[in-house]
């Protein structure tokens, strides 16, 4: 039903309710009327705005004018509504236009952001690898004049600085290494009957972990580290020798590189820390042995006493001689104070094969070498000769260690087993057999003769007598090359291609 306003006659948009006389207006119209009025235009009664009732009704939709029904009207208003689409799709056009080019603008920032952010990346890394490279060197002293001028001259010289001839075993020199291997004896027969209390036990060994790992101390365009020592007096200080031709010291306090040593044209794969002097030895297969004074980080003594690689090194316990072997079939014996040679040795008994490995007996009279014809030989360092040899393995001898009780010898080669000799019977108890493929780069016993540590496919350490596997250390993700014991084992240190230095306790 439609409603019509009592004033206007027409239907209301906004129609009220007067209940003075009950009929309806427009509000508007009827607001107008009170205002002048205030009473009902109806019966004459007072009314007031807020008297008004409103009516809720549908929207009523007023019908077009007849002007706009014909059909020329009809046209021009879909002309004019094809007119309005056509420009909002102009609209429409003009801002996906706009929004691809923001779009297109914000991936390319975006690009270029990550491509920074990878060459800065980069760089930091290799700032890095050059500060851990250049640290060690600032704010050092230089090395005494002297010692200078006659490393400088040396290695001018080349090989014809370094004399070939030998000075021969002095009774002075003999009576040096008795001496030292008696006191050594005693020393070592003393300390067999007490175990030092310190030591960490089986059950600390089987709880060891990954405490620290260390990828910065060599260079990372070369990456490897090949050899690895600890410097027995303070097991803080850690000796690597890396596939970047150089020598590295760091200290496992700081988690600082001391000293880095460059002077070798090629790896280095062999390393000694002395036991009682801030001095390390290195050997590489550049034929050469230098020794280093740490905290100048210069070479105190070249030695050039091989026609080939350098495969093995080892410090007397006098601290003042060292023991090297080489591809070139040869040992020899070299006083580190003076840089002179003192007697070098050839393996008549075997042609052709040439010395893989070396290490001092605990006392210093007798040696261990490893041949590339997989035998084991015992020398007397006073006589020169060879006084006992192990056969039992195949393949090339990697590594060998002697227990420090005395009468142990562990010996690895390609075969992928590890073989403990009794010194006292000359032969072969105890044959740990690997994994097939497993590959042992290093060997060694911790300083009381309790524990023994294998690298090589990954790091195990075994208990000695019982020979029981106590840890595996699967942690680097390369080939492990060295392993070491803290003092009494209080932690174990390992190196391997990976590049990194890693603390295990």
């Amino acid at each position: 039903m439609a409603l019509f306003c009592a004033i206007s006659n027409e239907v209301p948009e906004h129609p009220v309710v007067s209940p003075v006389s009950g009929s309806i207006f427009e509000r508007r119209l009827i607001e107008k009327y009170i205002i002048e009025n205030g009473i009902d235009p109806i019966n004459g009664k007072e009314l007031t705005e807020d008297m008004l009732i409103e009516i809720k009704t549908t929207q009523v939709v007023k019908p077009k004018p007849p002007s706009a029904t014909s059909i020329p009207a009809i046209l021009k208003s879909l002309q004019d509504e094809w007119d309005a689409v056509m420009l909002h799709s102009f609209t429409l056009r003009q801002q996906l236009q706009t929004a691809r080019q923001e779009l297109s603008h914000a991936l390319y920032q975006h690009d270029a952001a990550c491509r920074v952010i990878a060459r800065l990346t980069k760089e930091v890394s290799a700032a890095r690898d050059a500060l851990a490279t250049l640290k060690p060197q600032t704010g050092m002293a230089p090395a005494p004049v002297g010692v200078q001028q006659q490393v400088y001259a040396t290695e001018a010289s080349g090989a014809a600085a370094q004399p070939q001839e030998q000075a021969g075993m002095t009774p002075e020199v003999i009576q040096k290494l008795l001496d030292k291997a008696q006191v050594l004896t005693q020393d070592r027969k003393r300390r067999g009957k007490v175990v030092p209390e310190d030591l960490a036990t089986p059950e600390n060994i089987r709880a060891f972990r990954t405490l620290a790992s260390h990828p910065g101390i060599h260079s990372a365009s070369m990456p490897g580290i090949l050899a690895l020592d600890i410097h027995s007096g303070d097991s803080a200080k850690i000796l690597t020798g890396g596939n970047d031709k150089c020598a590295a010291v760091f200290n496992k306090d700081t988690e600082q590189v001391v000293a880095i040593l460059k002077g070798h044209t090629k790896k280095v794969t062999r390393v000694i820390y002395h036991f009682d002097e801030d001095t390390v030895l290195t050997a590489s297969p550049d034929t050469t042995i230098r020794v280093w004074n740490v905290p100048t980080s210069q070479t105190i003594q070249l030695l050039r006493i091989h026609d080939g690689p350098v495969t093995g090194l080892s410090l007397h316990p006098t601290g003042d001689y060292v023991l090297s072997t080489s591809i070139d079939q040869h040992w020899a014996f070299s006083d580190i104070r003076s840089g002179q040679l003192l007697t070098k040795v050839t393996d008549d008994g075997s042609e052709g094969a040439g010395l893989t490995t070396a290490q001092f007996h605990p006392d210093g009279l007798i040696f261990g070498t490893g041949t590339t014809t997989s035998q084991v030989k015992i020398w007397d360092v006073k006589e020169q000769s060879n006084v006992a040899n192990f056969s039992g393995h195949t393949g090339p001898i990697t590594a060998i260690s002697f227990s420090e009780n005395g009468y142990y010898l562990a010996t690895a080669a390609e075969d992928s087993c590890v073989k403990l000799w009794d010194l006292r019977k000359l032969k072969n108890f105890k044959t740990i057999q690997l994994e097939d493929g497993y590959e042992i780069k290093d060997l060694c016993f911790d300083q009381s003769g309790t524990y023994l540590a294998i690298a090589g496919t990954d790091i195990r350490v075994y208990l000695c007598k019982q020979w029981q596997d106590l840890k595996v250390f699967n942690d680097h993700t390369a080939m492990a090359t060295g392993v070491r014991f803290g003092t009494n084992a209080q932690y174990i240190a390992s190196t391997s291609m990976d590049r990194t230095l890693k603390f295990h306790k």
